[in-house]
């Protein structure tokens, strides 16, 4: 098991996200003891895998995850309550988790390992817990410090955050896998010792991604300030709502559309996949989802992609790679008027790629 220290005033703080650049998930601010700054590594880690996941889950929708959405402070400017600001909580929180739980089974902290607290006990029919669990303990303990810690109001989208923080981190722990070893005479299986495992993240980010299209719209904007009372009915209204779903206070935005006050882009120009023998349903209608509910056209572009190929090694020391050339089709989402300007837009065009 593990130790946390207690400690008064300000918690540790990553505000990475309120930085004047998103990304950089290496600017962190942190105070408190010194001892949590051996965290700072696998927080970061966790923000940019969530980050990573949230452009994955949303690559072929109107919203795709843009780097406004990724600023997680509600006191940094960004003020939007909808489901997509849920979903950034989420997962934001679920990597930062998942991370912290991982590498202390990878031995990378001192003050943890193995959560063996039920070793030993009946789990089920014919099985035991034992083995080396991954410590969900740990990791959610701590990321709760870390990611928490940037709310600091106690209005309704503070506690609309907060909620969708822990939803993140109950869906790691809702994720989680049951392995199982086979003990008995023989080969035979009559008992069996099992311990818990994380899946793969995408499992994490694939479970919130089901969870955001059911997220549940909570109306308590009016009046809903900082008062005692409105505290209070903020407090019993999120209460009532399992911390395994997703909220949210506002309707969102139409994503079709460009916002410049909002700081989204609309969906012209976007590409599109309309054929490829592993497309999901959901990407095969991204070309419906992106341009024809959008009042855009599709416009097919052929291009020539140079690539490397046949790469050999040569003694010593160096791979030489021929240029392979491939003919390939892209899709995108303009306005009819635009297409017509340009003649349907079959123009080929040489794409490069770097030598990998």
């Amino acid at each position: 098991m593990f130790q946390m220290s207690s400690y008064p005033g300000t918690l540790l703080l990553v505000s990475f996200f309120h930085f004047s650049h998103p990304w950089s998930v290496n600017n962190f601010l942190m105070t408190g003891p010194k001892a949590y700054l051996i965290y700072s590594s696998s927080v970061a880690a966790g923000a940019q895998s969530g980050i990573e996941e949230c452009k994955f889950q949303f690559a072929w929708d109107r919203w795709n995850c843009p780097e406004r959405a990724l600023q997680l402070s509600s006191h940094g400017g960004l003020r939007s309550a909808n489901r997509e600001t849920a979903f950034v909580h989420a997962i934001s929180s679920a990597g930062v988790m998942y991370t912290l739980t991982r590498n202390c089974s990878l031995g990378d902290f001192d003050n943890c390992g193995c959560d063996d607290s039920r070793n030993g006990q009946l789990g089920g029919q014919g099985w035991l817990w034992g083995g080396c669990s991954d410590n969900v303990g740990f990791g959610e303990a701590i990321s709760k410090q870390f990611v928490d810690a940037l709310e600091t109001g106690q209005d309704a989208r503070a506690a609309m955050n907060l909620h969708n923080n822990e939803a993140g981190r109950k869906a790691v722990k809702g994720t989680m896998k049951r392995t199982c070893k086979c003990h008995g005479v023989s080969g035979s299986c009559t008992t069996q010792t099992c311990w818990l495992q994380l899946p793969e993240f995408r499992e994490v980010g694939t479970y919130l991604k089901e969870k955001y299209h059911k997220a549940l719209k909570v109306d308590l904007l009016q009046g809903a300030g900082n008062s005692a009372a409105s505290r209070g009915a903020i407090a019993e209204t999120f209460s009532s709502i399992s911390k395994k779903e997703l909220v949210h206070l506002e309707d969102s935005p139409d994503y079709c559309l460009e916002n410049k006050t909002l700081g989204l882009l609309g969906t012209e120009g976007r590409e599109c996949l309309k054929r490829g023998k592993a497309l999901s349903k959901w990407e095969k209608r991204s070309c419906q989802r992106l341009c024809g509910d959008c009042g855009l056209v599709v416009e097919e572009r052929r291009a020539e992609m140079v690539s490397s190929c046949n790469c050999k090694f040569h003694w010593c020391c160096a791979v030489r790679c021929e240029q392979c050339r491939k003919r390939v089709t892209k899709y995108y989402c303009v306005r009819k008027e635009k297409r017509e300007r340009s003649g349907g837009g079959r123009v080929p065009r040489k794409l490069k790629r770097k030598q990998s």
